[in-house]
């Protein structure tokens, strides 16, 4: 490919200059106000890949419009799809950032401005090296597909109307992503893995209002000392979760993989500085690697009631909630973990107390298996582009539409991240390194020809 690495080189700092150019477009999607910056940028999307001579289309959907292109088909090879977003996350608290967030500052080899790395500047790695292809061989070697969406910040709910209406216009046999971070700095990752989960509210109603905690206490069952038993009661002191057949699906992690983490290196004290604890615990007879990415998890992600005020009150709250979630890992349905989890808390749930679970979200988790030709071919592509095979891991998140579209599909799904975890995405001073930009891009071409290497069944 040195006709490619050769384009590329020549054209870097134009594509640089472009990527400043696509950052300083506010396309915030939480925020009404920014309407008119999300539709710029999905049209400053749309006209970079029709410029290539790609079938593009801006789509509407009920909130913001999708961006779809398509290369020339290419008989027998694969089909592969490049999943992304165009909107970003707010910039505030603006105050904490060095320099303005939109408008992208060079810093000790870093860009810095909102969307730099989540997810701009790394979709933006694809669009080049098909250009990079194009200009020098004239064809792809695979069929290609683009879907930039706006709505990945607030849910995606645009682009799952369209996927349930449009299916077979995003059928593909691989899938895209690069919206996440190597390992770390000069080690690129490829990650196989993801959790999935399911979210809950509980709402524990008692009396009518308020209760002097003096006149009624120990004739009125409390709300929150109820909240408090029944959550307690879902996960014991050695971290095992005591939903009754919570692990009756989950698939254990192979000698290989625990191998493979352990000669990861990682350092668990620098962790717990990094996030500014001492200690931790956790699911026994697991490191902390193997409960963030591949254990699942029990966690209360808020919790209110009674009085919250300066000074004391002594009352019996009239209600209690709780927000809390199970990470779940492959293989776990989330549906069957929604009703036993409903049964184990109705069975909790005391005299006096009424009870109401709503499950605000349930997303199954996914694993690519490492002997996937896709995992294969996507090493090859990264150890090109990076100068360093990549270590294959697994990550704690959760992203709904992988799950999907394996679901969907039977696509397996490359997560192929050139960021760093210290890149700041949703938070002030977010960056990308220029470096990785470039090398992402070079990886990105060597792997639309990796992946024709590989033969349809």
């Amino acid at each position: 490919m040195p006709s490619i690495d050769e384009y590329l080189k020549t054209h870097a700092a134009r594509f640089e200059g472009e990527l400043c150019e696509f950052l300083r477009i506010p396309s915030v999607s939480t925020d009404p106000t920014h309407r008119g910056d999300i539709d710029r940028a999905a049209q400053w999307v749309g006209e970079r890949l029709r410029r290539l001579g790609l079938a593009t289309e801006v789509v509407p959907t009920t909130r913001h419009p999708l961006v779809l292109a398509e290369s020339p088909s290419v008989d027998g090879a694969p089909t592969v799809l490049v999943y992304g977003h165009y909107d970003v996350q707010p910039a505030e608290p603006s105050d904490l950032w060095q320099s303005p967030p939109f408008e992208p500052t060079r810093r000790d080899g870093n860009l810095y401005a909102r969307g730099a790395t989540d997810d701009k500047g790394q979709v933006l790695t694809h669009v080049y090296s098909v250009e990079a292809w194009l200009a020098t061989e004239r064809r792809l070697p695979v069929n290609l597909k683009f879907l930039i969406e706006g709505e990945e910040e607030v849910g995606s709910q645009g682009l799952y109307g369209f996927l349930t209406d449009h299916a077979q216009r995003l059928a593909c046999d691989c899938l895209v992503i690069s919206d996440g971070a190597q390992f770390a700095p000069g080690q690129p990752a490829i990650t196989y893995g993801l959790r999935g989960i399911v979210y809950f509210e509980l709402v524990l109603t008692g009396p009518k209002s308020d209760l002097h905690s003096g006149s009624f206490g120990g004739a009125v069952t409390n709300p929150a000392n109820a909240l408090a038993r029944m959550l307690s009661a879902l996960v014991d002191e050695r971290g095992r979760i005591q939903v009754p057949g919570f692990y009756d699906d989950v698939v254990p992690l192979s000698s290989r993989e625990r191998e493979q983490l352990a000669a990861l290196g990682f350092d668990e004290q620098r962790f717990f500085a990094q996030v500014g604890v001492s200690g931790a615990i956790g699911e026994s007879g697991y490191t902390s690697l193997e409960r963030r990415w591949a254990r699942p998890t029990f966690d209360i992600n808020g919790i209110g009631g009674g009085y919250q005020g300066t000074g004391g009150k002594t009352i019996i709250p009239a209600q209690a909630m709780a927000k809390f979630s199970f990470r779940l890992v492959p293989n776990q349905d989330p549906e069957k973990i929604n009703r036993a989890t409903e049964a184990m808390l109705h069975g909790l749930c005391p005299p006096g107390i009424s009870m109401k679970l709503t499950q605000h979200q349930g997303t199954p988790g996914v694993l690519v298996p490492l002997d996937s030709p896709y995992i294969q071919a996507a090493g090859r592509a990264i150890e090109h582009g990076f100068g360093r095979a990549p270590v294959f891991i697994r990550e704690g998140g959760s992203i709904p539409i992988v799950s999907t579209f394996h679901k969907t599909f039977g696509a397996d799904t490359l997560l192929i991240g050139w960021g760093q975890d210290d890149d700041g995405a949703h938070g002030p001073n977010e960056k990308f390194s220029l470096a990785d930009f470039h090398r992402g891009i070079r990886a990105s071409a060597r792997l639309w020809e990796e992946l024709s290497r590989i033969k349809k069944e």
